[in-house]
């Protein structure tokens, strides 16, 4: 059973984004700010969870919620800022869509920048050890998969209904085919170099 929080404070906020070793589309973050007496049994890091239940779920963190908030970080910005600051800047954005001011936020990871002067601590794994957390982790991963389903209509070939823009064998072979698109990160490393030669 994963913890409800962290600090002494009554509106602390759970910080988490998805999508950091993707190679096209954006980062996303979000930020749950979970009443007092919340409880939830499924609830865990999203990688942990089916589709199905992370769906569900993103329907009970929006209704049960104090507040949330979503904040989508674009190729382009993590081409200018790399991915890292993309993450933290995507997790600024979420917490600022947040309905109150969060007395204390606790952050999936380990970096992170302050925010408003407001304290904060990184937790290593945190999306499995707190609630708030967790429920960020899922909005997070919901939030993109939807935008990635969108984003496939346009550019079927790369098949991101299914990968969501990470490297799998089938995606880096789309690029290698077709070349990229404007959702692609191009600071990435889209395909491994090519170790042999072709002689």
């Amino acid at each position: 059973m994963l913890a409800l929080n962290h600090s002494d404070f009554n509106l602390e906020c759970g910080t988490d984004e998805a999508g950091r070793g993707c190679l096209a589309g954006p980062v996303t973050a979000a930020a749950v700010v979970l009443p007092k007496k919340f409880e939830n049994s499924i609830l865990n890091d999203s990688k942990q969870l089916t589709a199905k239940k992370r769906d569900l779920l993103k329907h009970v963190i929006e209704h049960e919620s104090l507040c949330f908030g979503v904040a989508h970080i674009y190729q382009e910005e993590i081409d200018k800022i790399n991915i890292l600051n993309a993450s933290i800047l995507a997790m600024h954005k979420s917490i600022a869509k947040l309905d109150v001011i969060p007395e204390f936020i606790i952050v999936d990871g380990n970096r992170f920048k302050p925010y408003n002067n407001i304290p904060f601590e990184t937790i290593i794994k945190g999306d499995g050890k707190y609630l708030s957390i967790a429920a960020a982790s899922v909005l997070a991963k919901t939030y993109r998969d939807a935008y990635m389903d969108t984003i496939h209509n346009e550019y079927p070939m790369y098949n991101w209904k299914k990968n969501k823009g990470y490297p799998t064998a089938e995606h880096r072979e789309a690029i290698k085919k077709y070349g990229i698109t404007k959702y692609h990160r191009k600071s990435f490393r889209l395909l491994p170099e090519q170790l042999k030669l072709n002689i």
